[in-house]
């Protein structure tokens, strides 16, 4: 039989409070890129069509209250 043993590296602040979460990302800030300025037009609504939402979907949403209320 094989002892297959899968080891992982160590979250740091998996349950650690904001500061180890800033510090986290703060040092993947250089990783991330993004562009200098997006420009969105806005799109008439006579152009949005074909979009449905599952009854199931609607009914949840329905159910919270912060969308609901």
């Amino acid at each position: 039989m094989t002892n297959l043993e899968l080891h992982a590296p160590a979250l740091a602040g998996l349950e650690g409070d904001l500061a180890s979460l800033r510090g986290d990302c703060a040092r993947m800030v250089p990783h991330w890129s993004a562009p200098d300025r997006i420009v969105s037009l806005p799109v008439s609504p006579s152009l949005i069509h074909g979009v449905t939402v599952p009854s199931r979907s609607a009914r949840l949403l329905d159910a919270m209250s912060e969308y609901g209320d």
